[in-house]
């Protein structure tokens, strides 16, 4: 296995492999430190017996760093290269120990139960409330929250936003009937003589217009009377027509029973009753409405309504000071005190974050324990056994180190229990 170039590693994993290294080479001194101390106490032991002990001590010293050696070894590769069964554990079941470990995430972790216990320790209503009270973290939050949303405004086709825009509208404007409901709506209105208000407020109106455009009426009908009839007759005729008016608007705005009043609102009632009866006023209603929103027009609508509103809330989204992002801030931090204070709102929020939570992980447990055994799948055999023994190959160096410790006490106690036993040189 080709180890990954120093400078491909993470300044973590740089760390991690040169204090693999370091003890790598403490375990590899502590096995040559044994074997030159087996050398010379085998070779003096006959001239002094007492060496024999050393000898046995530093013998099963090197047998349980060799075997110990071998263990550790086998866990990531084929000891010295050669292919012995049972070795190379690693690369060989990456696939099974990523199940493994995603069906023990599952287990252990992944549990309602468990989940629910550990939010209710922690108190997340508490905690959220007493980080968001603080105007600096409201603040944040509505900054974030303001980056995102206008990211994801960004991030909209304009044309497609227009399209759905323009197709609800369609949907839901253009396409139902308007008629019926609109005389459902002008039947409720003269019934209630609703219509009355603006009746007296066009009164008013042409009132005042008379009164302050005299003038206007000079010609109104005299211009349409043969050119033989006298100047002075034209005139009369003219302001004959002009007191007329007057009079009649002020008869119509004094009389509440006045003919015209009445004959607008018999006109109104049978309107009501054709919009909602008559096919032939339906026809031409609904046949002025599509004039109105017809298709490119409609498009033309529905791109204006949606770059008007985009436009101005990307404008209040990016301005810190404006009032959708100070009013955000506001309730974030009125959020914050309530949870702090409301004990009915706390405990409510809790249920619900250990409801959904519960959920969450009931549902979708496995497929989130499988994020752990795909992407264990998807790593390349080298690639799993260097990162493995990056994590955990420093400690597992402690156990070659402490297999000589241990095999050369144990060494030693054996060669003194057989010659304390069985007799012998130096019992």
């Amino acid at each position: 296995m080709t180890p990954t170039p120093t400078h491909l590693l993470s300044p973590a994993d740089r760390e991690r492999r040169r204090a693999l290294r370091v003890m790598k080479g403490v375990a590899l001194g502590a096995l040559l430190g044994m074997a030159v101390v087996f050398v010379i106490a085998f070779t003096l032991q006959e001239d002094v017996p007492w060496l024999g002990y050393v000898r046995a001590a530093a013998e099963g010293g090197m047998v349980g760093a060799l075997a110990d050696w071998f263990a550790v070894t086998a866990l990531f590769r084929h000891p010295l290269g050669l292919p012995i069964p049972h070795t190379a554990i690693i690369p060989r079941r990456k696939d099974e120990i990523g199940r493994t470990l995603g069906e023990f995430v599952e287990t252990n972790f992944l549990s309602a139960d468990i989940v629910r216990g550990k939010l209710e320790q922690i108190g997340v209503s508490d905690r959220v409330g007493a980080w968001l009270s603080r105007p600096e973290h409201a603040e944040r939050v509505a900054s974030e929250g303001a980056t995102l949303a206008a990211s994801v405004l960004r991030a909209l086709s304009d044309d497609d936003v227009q399209s759905l825009v323009a197709d609800l509208a369609r949907e839901h404007l253009v396409e139902p009937e308007w008629a019926p409901a609109a005389g459902s709506w002008l039947e409720r209105i003269v019934e209630a003589r609703a219509h009355h208000g603006a009746v007296d407020l066009a009164a008013d109106s042409i009132a005042t217009w008379l009164d302050t455009n005299r003038d206007a009426f000079t010609g109104l009908v005299s211009r349409r009377l043969p050119s033989w009839v006298p100047s002075v007759a034209l005139r009369l005729v003219d302001d004959t027509a002009y007191s007329e008016a007057v009079k009649f608007v002020a008869a119509v705005r004094a009389d509440r029973r006045h003919p015209a009043r009445l004959a607008i609102d018999g006109y109104l009632d049978r309107l009501a009753a054709n919009l909602q009866g008559d096919p032939d006023t339906i026809a031409r209603f609904e046949s002025a409405k599509a004039s109105v929103f017809d298709s490119p027009r409609l498009r033309r609508i529905a791109a204006d309504a949606w770059n008007t509103a985009k436009g101005g809330l990307l404008r209040s989204l990016d301005d810190p000071g404006s009032g959708l992002r100070v009013r955000a801030q506001q309730i974030l931090v009125e959020l914050g005190e309530r949870l702090q204070t409301d004990e009915g709102l706390r405990v409510r929020v809790d249920v619900w974050v250990s409801d959904a939570a519960s959920f969450v992980v009931e549902r979708y447990r496995h497929d989130i324990a499988s994020i752990i055994t795909d992407t264990i799948e998807r790593w390349d055999p080298a690639e799993t056994t260097e990162k493995i023994e990056l994590m955990v190959g420093r400690d597992l160096q402690y156990i070659r180190l402490n297999g000589t410790i241990v095999g050369a006490l144990a060494g030693l106690a054996i060669y003194t229990i057989a010659h304390l036993v069985l007799g012998g040189p130096g019992a």
